[in-house]
């Protein structure tokens, strides 16, 4: 039997980057999946693309503004409508903001930096656990980043709010084990998405591939990551496999977090 066969599960962020990969690799391994995304026209791509792959694979969508919390809970009830449960939640959605010092930075954009990447996971948290309280049983992702565990030059709303990502999963995962709900979080590091190429483009307008280039070289592996290797380990972790696996942030960056300086 497939890992998550059957296992309902939402996925926020779901319109590409490591959303839609993890989507992809959950619909392989038999979810059926709650895609979300402010995007609907990369949502409508997203599940075209997932149904194209695996045609007997079950998926709604929903157009949410994850920091809305009338939108999160019009996500859950419609998982609950199309499935009749919720058995794991990837809680992805996220924005960097801007690149600034921290006394220059833009106080709407921090404002929005929080709002989508805290109150985001925080209200999907809100409105899915009781419902997996109800079943004693649940599987919990959430993004934070290699920001949640040092810091990240010119980027202080980012790291603050992924800093909390990692503290908000530990006490999730304190206060909801006795329900058999499991509740982690991942720390990408840089990972090829549109978002981190969209970092690079603001490190390096006039050649981003240069920025990449240099900041690989940081990083033992000397390479960026890929969304699907990414997209394996959340479906671990959104799976029985990973039973025994609660209140982790979990890196995923080539070991780069590890390190002092250059290597």
């Amino acid at each position: 039997m497939k890992p998550l066969a059957q296992k309902a599960i939402i996925i926020t962020g779901a319109g590409m980057g490591l959303g839609l990969a993890t989507a992809l690799e959950a619909a392989a391994r038999g979810a059926r999946l709650c895609l979300v995304d402010y995007n609907e026209d990369a949502l409508k791509q997203a599940a075209a693309g997932i149904q194209q792959q695996y045609a007997d694979a079950e998926v709604i969508t929903v157009k949410a503004d994850v920091s809305n919390e009338e939108d999160v809970k019009s996500y859950v009830n419609a998982t609950l409508k199309a499935f009749g449960t919720i058995d794991g939640l990837y809680n992805n959605a996220g924005i960097e903001g801007k690149q600034a010092p921290l006394t220059e930075y833009d106080l709407e954009v921090f404002k929005k930096v929080i709002d989508i990447n805290l109150m985001g996971v925080y209200f999907g948290l809100k409105h899915v656990i009781p419902h997996m309280q109800q079943k004693q049983y649940g599987r919990i992702v959430n993004v934070a980043s290699v920001g949640g565990i040092r810091g990240v030059m010119n980027q202080t709303p980012y790291v603050a709010t992924k800093h909390a990502v990692s503290g908000i999963t530990k006490n999730a995962a304190l206060e909801y084990a006795r329900y058999g709900i499991n509740t982690n979080a991942i720390a990408p590091g840089a990972i090829l998405t549109p978002m981190v190429a969209g970092a690079f483009k603001q490190v390096n307008p006039a050649d981003p591939k240069a920025a990449e280039t240099e900041y690989a070289q940081a990083n033992p592996s000397k390479r960026l990551g890929l969304p699907e290797e990414v997209a394996r380990v959340v479906c671990f972790l959104l799976s029985d496999d990973a039973s025994y696996v609660n209140g982790q942030t979990l890196a995923i960056d080539g070991g780069q977090s590890n390190s002092y300086g250059n290597v």
